[in-house]
């Protein structure tokens, strides 16, 4: 089964269950997977999202919440972080499991390797070589930091 198809399965069971705030957050991700496809005009040539797309969309609505959480803790708002922190838990469900800062750090290790990098100036080398194998499973962000730090040191 497809990311896309667990996904419209999970609002089938959340509108049984009557749970409408799981109910809101995966239709609000269904409706992004939705708008991806009419951007990409997926829905004239017939091809489907693929699971690495999902994952991509998750990520960026996780990203955008977290950003969303800190405005609103600024402004003294925890009625609406809290929200934001609901919808979190509910798109972190669909993300595979993160990975240890050891893992990534492996990863990093041999992307360098792999790509024969010699200083901050193959930095995009390393990223365009780590970005499939970590995508949903670390926080790009962070990784980004700690390769700019091994090519610096």
């Amino acid at each position: 089964m497809s990311l896309k198809d667990k996904v419209t399965e999970d609002m089938k069971a959340a509108m049984r269950a009557k749970d409408s705030a799981r109910l809101g957050t995966v239709r609000l991700l269904l409706a992004a997977m939705k708008q991806k496809e009419v951007d990409e005009r997926m829905v004239l040539t017939g091809t489907v999202l693929t699971d690495a797309d999902v994952l991509a969309i998750i990520d960026k609505m996780v990203k955008q919440r977290r950003e969303s959480i800190a405005q609103f803790e600024k402004a003294a708002r925890n009625d609406l972080a809290d929200v934001e922190k609901a919808e979190i838990a509910v798109l972190s469900a669909y993300l595979p499991q993160q990975l240890s800062e050891a893992e990534v750090g492996q990863a990093i290790a041999a992307a360098i390797a792999e790509s024969g990098a010699a200083g901050a100036k193959d930095m995009g080398k390393v990223m365009a070589a780590l970005r499939p194998k970590l995508a949903g499973r670390a926080d790009m962000g962070r990784v980004s930091g700690l390769v700019k730090a091994k090519l610096a040191g």
